[in-house]
């Protein structure tokens, strides 16, 4: 069995910035041998939907704006810079990142937090309709939303990480 340490090494920033969710995953002990990308997910999903209110705005809050000023600094984690790259986002035109910026300000303006979504699979056009149609959706509805995004994120990575049970 992985150490308390090791594991938060190696799985505290699947859940963008936020190693408390690994820390109360392995504390709890669902952690359970052979690490499987299903398995890891449960027990840190369980704890995010633990997680106080104010925590989960926190996990939200720890994501980067799509194509945003972090993007363009080189600032994202190794992470989530491969996600928006391999969604295209790191090639947009200047009309199309001037669209997101402004849909990026609204977003956070209105909910408090930056729109996100799993971009795998997606293209800039696809996310673009994802973000316009988001953007019209009441607080409630798109902090479960963006909840249920955070953990699909956190599946994909943990996908790329892990092997599934045999």
């Amino acid at each position: 069995m992985l150490s308390r340490e090791d594991f938060v090494s190696r799985f505290g920033g699947v859940f963008e910035h936020s190693p408390f969710i690994a820390e109360r995953a392995y504390d709890a002990g669902s952690v359970i041998e052979p690490l499987t990308a299903s398995g890891v997910h449960a027990a840190l999903a369980a704890v995010f939907r633990a997680a106080s209110r104010e925590e989960r705005l926190g996990v939200l809050r720890a994501h980067p704006d799509l194509a945003g000023r972090l993007a363009i600094s080189g600032e994202l984690t190794e992470d989530s810079r491969r996600e928006q790259s391999g969604a295209g986002l790191d090639r947009l035109s200047p009309a199309e990142h001037a669209r997101f910026t402004e849909l990026n300000s609204a977003y956070v303006e209105k909910y408090g937090f930056p729109f996100i979504i799993a971009v795998k699979g997606l293209g800039k056009e696809d996310i673009l309709e994802a973000f316009e149609t988001r953007i019209g959706n009441g607080r409630d509805e798109e902090f479960s939303t963006a909840t249920a995004q955070v953990e699909k994120i956190a599946l994909l990575r943990l996908t790329s990480m892990l092997p599934e049970a045999q």
